[in-house]
């Protein structure tokens, strides 16, 4: 029996841009800096939070997120009395 794994491919689009489109595209977006940076700055004046957050996100970074676990009762992984020893 042949194997058929062979013929499955995969997205050819699939994976992480080479550099030179990465280069092209930050050239592309560069031209439009000042005018996102404005828009930034007008959501800031008028106090929107999503812009003040998303400013401070790339400013300061983001906070680290913490999860506080708390055990309330200690489960046996497995129960002696349940077992069959003799």
């Amino acid at each position: 029996m042949e194997d058929k794994r062979k013929y499955n491919g995969g997205n050819k689009n699939a994976g992480r841009k080479s550099k030179s489109e990465e280069v092209k595209l930050i050239e592309k977006l560069s031209a439009l800096e000042p005018l996102a940076f404005m828009a930034l700055e007008k959501g800031l004046e008028n106090g929107d939070f999503k812009f003040t957050q998303l400013f401070y996100n790339y400013y300061a970074g983001k906070p680290r997120e913490t999860k506080d676990i708390t055990v309330t009762n200690e489960q046996p992984i497995f129960n002696i009395e349940d077992l069959d020893l003799i």
